[in-house]
């Protein structure tokens, strides 16, 4: 009995060994120790594999693939994935290890845009977490599933499951480790559906769950950088540069992580909306060299400017790159104010026109609210002001509906344009009024400033008369026709005009030349 004894504390004390060592990877990992959690579960994988126990040696590959790939470092991951489909080929054991390599082979497919194959490895993985009882394998299948729908732009479908792998997770049913990769992967997620509600409710929750594991860092990079995308639509803009500030450190260490050029745009976008264009173009710039276009934030700084022909140039061509819906939105906005500005009506309203398809058929108000907003604009610049006022309203009560007090501000300003080209002295008055005090809450000085200060109109002739014309609803061709100039010429007139003027738009100048009387019925 007692060498009996002996022979099983033998066996008990490796295993036991195994078991230390492994919650000492995972705690390392969850303390941000990315490297060192890796050098331990490689002593653990070799291990497990000296002794023969394959089964739990590809466990650590997979979960070494998985940590490699979603670092950014495609080869190595690869590596480790091939070990582990190596070690699992070997055994005789259904397991459920299997659905671990399936995790990150369903990755690399939707990473090369195969949906079709990643929602299939996504339901195998589901499937054997069913049939072993393994809540974290169930959990990242329903997340798996959930973000296909969405890229293949099915949101609803989607967001039900991202829905039910949160069920998993807020009930304390996975690992730590699996709670914080869906958690961070739910909330990106919703942003790619354009689902706003729903990701602030899922970024509150992290928010509280993060907030009860103070020693956790692994996640909050990424984690950091969708907050801080909510904090600004929020308009909480200090809490956003924190936090975007935040996740480039934290994302810095180890190099490479794909978030950290979102977490420099994001701060870009901040210093944009105060009016420190220097500020953001060095950010943008950081964006741009680590892997994330600087782009729409980089040509509406051009814009505000007043280098017109620059803004268009760069946006124009990152809009022909754009081919998925994500990025489409985010170009397209942005595009129908430069467009507008540098004259080009037909490709404004061509754009606001792909924004309320894309709003028709994702079914998004996040959606909806900005195609209100470029149609109503379009419309300004198209000398139908009636049609515009209704667009701007349907535009500024969405925005107040989904609590985004900036685009609500820019809506209510654009309203106020409509009501002066209406002759509705009142009612533009009112307009800007609730714009200036949305601006002046959110810290956006300069849009604050260019609705409180009454300007002269230190304008050239010439400029006076592209003006006239502009504000009259013709386009850069038209104009360059009648006052027999270039169509680059008058672009340069309008930059040169915006910048002058202080106005953001051309439907602000086209508003500022109502107000000054330079058109209407006694010109």
């Amino acid at each position: 009995m007692g060498a009996g004894g002996r022979e099983a504390g033998a066996v008990g004390q490796p295993a036991a060994a195994d078991a230390d060592l492994d919650e000492l990877a995972t705690s390392e990992y969850l303390a941000g120790h990315e490297r060192e959690a890796a050098r331990l579960r490689e002593q653990l994988h070799a291990r497990l594999q000296e002794r023969g126990d394959l089964v739990g040696a590809a466990r650590n590959a997979a979960w070494l693939a998985l940590d490699l790939l979603l670092r950014g470092e495609p080869a190595r991951s690869g590596g480790w994935l091939g070990r582990a489909s190596s070690l699992l080929a070997q055994s005789t054991r259904d397991c459920p290890e299997q659905g671990y390599v399936l995790v990150v082979r369903a990755l690399q497919a939707a990473g090369s845009g195969d949906l079709p194959a990643a929602n299939r490895a996504y339901e195998a993985v589901e499937a054997l977490g069913v049939r072993f009882r393994d809540a974290d394998l169930q959990a990242l299948g329903l997340l798996g599933r959930g973000e296909v729908l969405i890229a293949a732009l099915r949101a609803q479908e989607g967001t039900a499951l991202l829905d039910e792998a949160m069920v998993a997770v807020t009930a304390g049913e996975v690992s730590p480790f699996v709670s914080g990769l869906v958690y961070c992967a739910v909330v990106g997620a919703c942003h790619d559906a354009f689902d706003l509600p729903r990701a602030r409710q899922w970024t509150r929750a992290l928010d509280d769950w993060c907030a009860g594991r103070p020693d956790l860092v692994a996640f909050r990079g990424q984690c950091l950088v969708h907050r801080a995308e909510i904090l600004e639509l929020d308009g909480d803009w200090p809490s956003a540069l924190v936090d975007a500030g935040r996740a480039r450190v934290r994302l810095s260490d180890p190099p490479g992580q794909p978030a950290l050029g979102a977490a420099c745009y994001v701060e870009g976008e901040i210093h944009r909306l105060c009016g420190r264009h220097a500020a953001a173009l060095k950010c943008y710039r950081e964006a741009s060299r680590r892997g994330r276009s600087p782009q729409p934030g980089w040509a509406l700084v051009r814009l505000a400017q007043g280098r017109v022909e620059v803004a268009a140039t760069s946006i124009r061509g990152a809009l022909a790159e754009a081919v998925d819906p994500v990025a489409r939105f985010r170009l397209l906005p942005a595009w129908v104010d430069v467009a507008l500005a540098a004259g080009d009506v037909a490709g404004a309203r061509a754009a606001a026109d792909e924004l309320v398809a894309m709003a028709e058929s994702l079914g998004s108000d996040l959606v909806r609210a900005r195609a209100a907003h470029a149609v109503g604009a379009v419309l300004l610049a198209e000398a139908d002001a009636a049609a515009s006022l209704s667009w701007a309203h349907r535009a500024a009560d969405a925005w107040r509906a989904l609590a985004v007090p900036f685009e609500e501000a820019r809506s209510r300003e654009l309203a106020g344009c409509a009501c002066t080209a209406l002759g509705d002295a009142d009612a533009a008055a009112l307009e800007r009024d609730a714009a200036r005090a949305l601006f002046r809450g959110l810290g956006a000085q300069p849009d604050a400033e260019r609705l409180t200060t009454e300007r002269p109109a230190p304008l050239s002739e010439r400029e006076h008369q592209v003006l006239r014309l502009v504000a009259a609803g013709r386009t850069n061709r038209a104009v360059a026709a009648e006052l027999v100039i270039s169509e680059r010429t008058v672009a340069h007139h309008v930059g040169h005009i915006l910048r002058k003027l202080g106005l953001p738009s051309r439907a602000a100048a086209t508003a500022y030349a109502y107000e000054h009387g330079l058109v209407g019925p006694d010109r």
